[in-house]
């Protein structure tokens, strides 16, 4: 009204429609189901599964054909190969309009590990050390920082123990804690402090182990011994603080004493098996060769060849995560609580934002010729062997007259979905206006599987299944930065889905 000009309607995203889509179609089986409340009883009273649902249910199938049909085709069929759509295969080519301009190689290999995070950060820092170094093919050691991330996270495992001590062990608190205590997972400002702290090494001068590509054997022996040290710990810490003539640095001092004593147990077992790895302020030398035949040899500290090559003008240190996570407030700084690996390190922090904030990072980096750094839930509407991430990849819906109506907060409250996997944008293809269709990823999963290793991610499974995307403080958008810098953080609990490690 008067004579100020009406603003235009806001437009929403897609990702925003797609979740009011969503949430409208959960509102209508609510209101339908309020609605039949009302005018029809259960068949079980008691609320046990009866034959009268089954024959009801049976009934409704017998009259639909098509149902009929996926039954005669899908008893012996995998629905993850029956039901994948043509026009979703044929829409994710691997074909993109914008690329980095230098081209990695090998494609890395994970094997039977959790070490994806690490893979993914090794892959983004190589980009430079091979220019740097004129090499066709190259690849740090991702057992160098895994082993360095074990040793410091039993440390940081113990370091909890016995600051809560005093708990009950059946807490809810220190039960958590107690399950996935050294995952080989991991997020970004986890390997910053790896980074800072311990430098890297080519893969030469640190090479894979059995265990370092199949860890679940020694981390079932490593958990079973930390939670021991644990109960000692705990033992001991009451039975110190029975005697009031100590000081509560006293008791510290002599606790941490003892975890010392226990630690060396870890650090014999993951030096048998990973092998002893070089000290960060010790010097090695690598000789190598170019891409041109030509042989060459450097002699320095882990930590010294990180600051040398490892990165040019984006330094890890001063890089970032987004994230889209749309049960919280957009525009605040995140942390979870007692989350981390290296004790008294860098704390891990999210700034929360839009999806299409993460979107546009994605393209200004690689823009800027930097690869991308990110986190996503990779099993879901994903096929490993074509390499297709794609939310219309399976005919679910129309093949079992289903609807899936969960917004992508619903995944993350219900847990449905969480971060599971990182790995490396190096492309994108971009339509008319400049929007993202699909994504190009270097994955580690090893050459046979996508596209020689890498994988299509349509923009719509991005909206949904994409949480998180690191940005040098350089490239991204200032309002952020600043937000990222005040420091005011909102803690998360433990176990919420956003300390998930990747």
């Amino acid at each position: 009204m008067g004579s100020t000009p009406s603003k235009p309607a806001q437009q929403l995203s897609l990702q925003e429609q797609r979740e009011v889509e969503k949430s409208s179609y959960v509102a209508q089986e609510l209101s339908r189901s309020l609605a039949d409340l009302s005018i029809s009883a259960p068949l079980s009273a008691d609320g046990a599964l009866s034959l009268s649902n089954v024959n009801a249910w049976e009934e409704a199938v017998e009259k639909s054909p098509k149902l009929q049909l996926a039954r005669n085709i899908l008893n012996h069929s995998n629905i993850r190969e029956a039901l994948v759509s043509r026009s979703a295969q044929i829409a994710d080519a691997h074909v993109f309009n914008l690329e980095l301009d230098f081209k990695t190689a090998p494609i890395t290999n994970q094997k039977s590990s959790g070490r994806c995070w690490l893979f993914a950060t090794t892959n983004v820092l190589r980009y430079n050390i091979m220019k740097k170094l004129n090499l066709a093919d190259f690849q740090l050691s991702q057992a160098y920082l895994f082993f360095w991330d074990k040793l410091n996270k039993s440390n940081y495992y113990l370091e909890l123990s016995i600051e809560h001590a005093d708990l009950p062990v059946d807490d809810r608190l220190v039960y958590y804690l107690s399950d996935e205590l050294i995952s080989d997972g991991g997020q970004w400002d986890m390997v910053v402090n790896l980074l800072e702290t311990y430098g890297v090494v080519p893969q030469p001068a640190y090479p894979e182990s059995l265990h370092s590509s199949l860890s679940s054997p020694i981390n079932t022996l490593l958990k079973t011994k930390l939670r021991e040290h644990a109960l000692i710990l705990r033992d001991l810490s009451a039975s110190l603080r029975a005697n009031s003539a100590l000081s509560e640095e006293a008791v510290l001092a002599t606790l941490r004493s003892k975890k010392e004593e226990l630690l060396k147990e870890v650090y014999v077992v993951m030096s048998a098996t990973l092998g002893v790895p070089p000290r960060p302020n010790e010097k090695f030398t690598w000789d190598y060769y170019d891409k041109d035949g030509k042989a060459g040899s450097w002699t320095g500290t882990p930590q010294e060849f990180y600051k040398a090559f490892a990165y040019d003008k984006y330094s890890p240190a001063d890089s970032f995560s987004l994230i889209n996570d749309p049960r919280n407030a957009y525009g605040k700084l995140y942390t979870v609580d007692k989350l981390g690996n290296i004790w008294g390190g860098r704390p891990v922090l999210y700034v929360n934002t839009e999806i299409e904030n993460l979107k546009q990072a994605v393209v200004k980096q690689l823009k800027a010729g930097h690869p991308v750094f990110f986190g996503c839930d990779v099993g879901q509407f994903s096929d490993r062997v074509q390499g297709i991430m794609d939310t219309a990849l399976f005919e679910y819906e129309a093949t079992f007259d289903i609807k899936f109506g969960l917004t992508k907060a619903d995944r993350l409250r219900t847990n449905e979905s969480s971060m599971t996997h990182a790995m490396v944008i190096s492309g994108v293809h971009l339509d008319a206006m400049g929007r993202p269709v699909r994504y190009k990823v270097e994955n580690s999963w090893g050459d046979a599987v996508g596209d020689k290793g890498y994988f299509v991610m349509s923009d719509a499974w991005f909206e949904q299944f994409v949480y998180q995307v690191v940005i040098p403080k350089a490239l991204a958008p200032k309002e952020l930065v600043k937000v990222f810098d005040e420091g005011k953080k909102e803690v998360l609990p433990p176990w919420d889905p956003m300390g998930s490690l990747a």
